[in-house]
């Protein structure tokens, strides 16, 4: 009978003392649940919503949670031969498995596959300390630290984003062979940027659900497969991934609509494949209804983020007596830069999308609220500008 174990990652160089466990995940040898040090409360609420020292499916090897989960948590349950098949299709689709940076939290999905990918490839991952956050600072020093024929790391475009501010971190990164870039969508002024600075980036999508990142910059990894669900005019549905990295289901929830059929998740994601490449237009449960209309949010967003002064920008819709919800933009501008004027804005999205897109509000902020490893807290965004 196996039995759900606690395994406690801290983000930071003491986490190498777990190096033992995290290779049982890839054996198989045992079931854990990744936990993190440094909220005893979420600790407790993953342990005591996902079972901890309850019995599992003996093919499970590890429970990880959904990141930024309200209410009661889900955990996605995964066997070894899916953490193995992320393993192995992630070093195919680089050029050759390496050694790994880690600049993550090691209990979300993400940094967790980094370092299972270091290990199965015979290396100690080399991890930087995010106790207090990420320090662009430490990147030079992680990157030289890396032993392996060939080097990588995983960052979420608010990390990456910082730095490229530093001349001392962008060096550093323009050296490794690959900079996956995932957790949230990647603005494309950002991509750019890191590409103009000699970065080799590879945007990732995926989730807890499908072991992490698989599909590569629109490309999905040897063994993914993706379907549009009741796709519209110009393409656009629900997508559907399936293959050798989804998850067995959620732990707890055996008769999730997301699991429904066997080898197969179903996001909450809007996308459309073209010419065989993915292309992500927002989430469906986060589209804003105004006057009758649906707003997706993302695609607001990666027009305002093209304007020169917008370092970050989110969208939401609030509360609105006429239009049942209304549009508005929350941004953070460039530090060199002043903020754009509402009507800037609404001209630029306008003459983009359409009147009905462009936000009736423009908020400026210092930072935008995140959960997980790097997504907008739109839920908290919403209640800050209420």
């Amino acid at each position: 009978m196996r039995l759900l174990q606690p395994l406690v990652l801290p983000p930071n160089p003491a986490v190498l003392q777990a190096r033992r466990d995290l290779s049982a995940l890839l054996s198989g040898d045992a079931a854990y649940l990744p936990l993190p040090d440094t909220d005893s409360n979420e600790a407790r609420r993953l342990s005591e919503n996902l079972g901890v020292g309850e019995q599992i499916d003996d093919r499970a090897a590890l429970v990880v949670s959904t990141s930024g989960t309200t209410g009661a948590p889900k955990g996605a349950m995964h066997t070894r031969d899916t953490l193995r098949a992320s393993a192995d299709a992630t070093a195919e689709a680089l050029g050759g498995p390496g050694a790994w940076l880690l600049t993550l939290p090691p209990h979300h999905i993400a940094g967790l596959q980094v370092m299972l990918r270091s290990l199965a490839a015979g290396h100690d991952p080399v991890v930087v300390d995010v106790s207090s956050g990420f320090d662009p600072a430490d990147v030079r020093k992680g990157v030289d630290a890396l032993d392996g024929p060939r080097r990588y790391t995983s960052l979420v475009p608010v990390q990456l984003r910082k730095a490229l501010e530093s001349p001392e971190a962008t060096a550093a990164l323009a050296e490794l062979d690959g900079v996956l870039v995932g957790g949230a969508a990647t603005p494309a002024p950002l991509a750019d940027h890191a590409v103009d600075a000699g970065l080799t980036i590879v945007r990732t999508y995926g989730m807890s659900e499908t072991a992490g990142g698989c599909v590569y910059d629109g490309v999905p990894l040897r063994g993914t497969e993706i379907r549009i669900e009741s796709p519209t005019d110009d393409g656009v549905g629900r997508v559907i991934l399936g293959g050798a990295t989804v998850a067995l289901g959620y732990r707890n929830l055996p008769d999730h609509p997301a699991f429904v059929e066997p080898g197969w998740f179903r996001t909450d994601d809007l996308g459309a494949v073209d010419d065989g490449v993915l292309r992500i237009v927002g989430r469906a449960d986060e589209a804003i209804s105004s006057g009758g209309l649906t707003v997706i949010p993302q695609v607001v967003e990666a027009v305002i983020g093209a304007l020169p002064n917008v370092a970050d920008c989110a969208v939401v819709g609030l509360s609105d007596d006429r239009l049942g919800e209304r549009v508005v933009a929350a941004i953070v501008p460039r530090a060199d830069a002043t903020a754009p004027t509402v009507d800037e804005v609404r001209e630029h999205v306008t003459a983009s999308l359409d009147k009905y897109a462009a936000p009736r509000e423009v908020f400026v902020l210092d930072a935008l609220p995140r959960r997980g490893p790097g997504k907008v807290d739109r839920r908290r965004l919403r209640e800050h500008l209420s």
